[in-house]
């Protein structure tokens, strides 16, 4: 299989990226390494490359509808300028992807979708949808995505923009010029820090990168990869497709309820998830930490009084925490905070705890 690279591949090699194969992609998995990428983030800032992430553009007299009609979350809240964290479900309530919903306009929408989903969920929407009065079109080759995060992303990228970033909430967007690149920023991200994710023409995305490396040397930032993603997102207990949500996990089950508004209309899915939160779950996405030597990977079993009770979606060592934590998917009998339950190491049993979640939190903003 030929693997996708993005308009950023160019700048790898110069840079001394280790690449991987990930959703169809040959992406980073690290450049310094993922411990000190991780780090970086966590006290400095990072510079990632995430533009394999698939966009869609919906436009049209209906787009609020449609947009309503395809995911969990109530679109009807969003005003021009806010984006919005959300799930689409199949009619069983499974999940068909977790995604982030831009609303430019009230007939003008974005979809950020995942990676190794853009195929399929685009033929989702545009199957769904085809009754209301949009247009769907696939934006996703000719945008890059580029994420800038930690606690020093304000003052990098203040260096490089007049927009009023410092006083950007959460959630919001603004349309302007970064390092003379047209952009949209977002103040949104995936590890659990401050930060921003910047949406720019493919065209212009190496020399936008190039920009954010050069105004952040001077504070520590440094180029990170796809590991370093996956260790902070999972300390933030922030889902990956895939593991934490698939098509036989409900959002409810994933302990994202939140993100599912039951008053906002119909939405696909919308019975089958009423009926499980009326009825109650059956299974729960929890935390745990090792108490043993030992890292639980994907897929691993978990044990409790000698029965097997769920799964595990995620696990890795905390490079901020210095221990092995992971998700699992569990009986919901046995998700209560504090038990002990036992997790499938190669081949061996490790005694572990159900821990709160999030297991790394930012205290608070800079």
């Amino acid at each position: 299989m030929t693997l996708k690279q993005t308009p950023l591949f160019e700048m790898y090699g110069e840079l001394g990226a280790k690449t991987v194969e990930f959703g169809g992609w040959n992406m980073p998995v690290s450049f310094q390494g993922i411990l000190d990428e991780h780090q970086a983030v966590r006290t400095a800032a990072g510079v990632f490359d995430v533009s394999h992430m698939g966009e869609f553009e919906v436009i049209g007299k209906q787009a609020m509808d449609a947009v309503q009609y395809l995911v969990t979350n109530n679109i009807s809240k969003l005003q021009p300028g806010a984006a919005m964290y959300t799930l689409m479900v199949n009619e069983h309530g499974g999940t068909i992807d977790d995604l982030l919903v831009y609303c430019f306009d009230a007939q003008k929408y974005w979809l950020v979708v995942n990676a190794g989903n853009i195929a399929g969920d685009l033929a989702w929407v545009q199957d769904k949808v085809s009754r209301f009065d949009v247009e769907v079109k696939d934006i996703s080759d000719d945008t890059s995505l580029i994420a800038l995060q930690g606690p020093k992303s304000i003052e990098i990228l203040s260096k490089l923009t007049t927009l009023p970033i410092r006083s950007l909430p959460s959630f919001q967007f603004l349309e302007g010029d970064v390092a003379s690149v047209p952009c949209v920023v977002s103040a949104t991200g995936y590890t659990g820090e401050l930060g921003f994710e910047l949406y720019v023409s493919a065209t212009r995305s190496v020399s936008l990168f190039r920009a954010l490396l050069d105004a952040g040397r001077e504070f520590g930032a440094v180029p990170c990869g796809l590991g370093a993603r996956d260790t902070l997102r999972l300390e933030a207990r922030l889902p990956l497709y895939g593991h934490e949500l698939n098509s036989s996990i409900t959002p409810l089950e994933a302990g994202l309820g939140m993100f599912v508004k039951f008053d906002c209309g119909d939405f696909i899915g919308r019975d089958a998830l009423l009926k499980q939160k009326e009825e109650g779950v059956q299974r729960k996405l929890v935390g745990f930490r090792l108490l043993e030597r030992g890292i639980a990977r994907s897929d691993a079993s978990v044990h409790q009084n000698q029965r097997e009770i769920g799964k595990v979606t995620s696990g890795t060592m905390s490079p901020t925490l210095k221990s092995a934590i992971g998700l699992a998917l569990i009986a919901r009998e046995s998700a209560e905070i504090g038990n002990r339950v036992e997790v499938e190491v190669r081949g061996k049993l490790i005694p572990a705890e159900i821990v709160r979640t999030p297991f790394y939190k930012r205290v608070s903003p800079p």
